[in-house]
């Protein structure tokens, strides 16, 4: 039976890492709701010009629109063995209509792991970045600052800090997520399915914590 998995986190807990190597030790494909979005605008498939029109006027996609995208993306062959979801389901009801999809294809969600940071840590983790303007390097101001303060040790730009890692910016995101998050937390938990990853941890550490939490489900 393919098994598949709805990982949780807050941006900056390092969500898109765990689901590489998690995905890779499984043979799962690692579904990610931005992704998908990108790649039916790109394709301009019937539901990406769906989006498209939703977008275009300011509004939000609606759950059918987002839901269509995620069975096409799992009816294909390389979803046989199953899936890691990440970005959908937001809302309880889209959990609601991923367990149905999914009890379709034989499937249920088999676990919810959330990668479990505080609020402080994430704020120094993803305000800290700066990006250079020639190429795109990423450097940190605390885990990997650059030789010279505000200037990129391998193409030798001017490192500047994005809008999206701006501390105010990075704040609302979190303070969003908490918000839109917190109800599926209780859908999964109230279920037995939610189980918390310590994401303070290092990276290996994280990773072994996940799998051991996957081997156990």
């Amino acid at each position: 039976m393919a098994r598949f998995y709805v990982l949780l986190g807050p941006p900056g807990a390092g969500k898109g890492t765990q689901a590489k190597v998690i995905a890779e030790k499984y043979g799962l494909v690692h579904i990610s709701s931005g992704d998908l979005f990108r790649e039916n605008l790109k394709n301009e498939t019937e539901l990406g010009k769906l989006a498209q029109g939703y977008m275009a006027r300011g509004e939000l996609v609606p759950d059918d629109v987002t839901i269509a995208m995620v069975r096409d993306r799992i009816s294909r062959p390389d979803c046989k063995k199953g899936a890691l979801l990440d970005g959908f389901p937001r809302t309880p009801a889209q959990a609601d209509a991923l367990a149905a999809m999914l009890k379709e294809f034989d499937s249920k969600v088999e676990l919810v792991p959330l990668i479990d940071v505080p609020a402080e840590e994430l704020i120094e983790r993803l305000s800290g970045r700066w990006t250079c303007r020639k190429e795109g390097h990423v450097f940190h101001q605390k885990f990997n600052p650059p030789q010279k303060a505000g200037i990129c040790d391998i193409d030798g730009s001017e490192l500047y800090q994005r809008d999206d890692d701006k501390r105010e910016t990075v704040e609302n995101r979190i303070k969003v997520y908490t918000a839109q998050t917190a109800p599926l937390i209780e859908y999964y938990s109230s279920r037995n399915l939610l189980v918390k990853i310590d994401g303070q941890k290092s990276i290996d550490e994280v990773t072994k914590d996940l799998l051991t939490a996957i081997e156990k489900a």
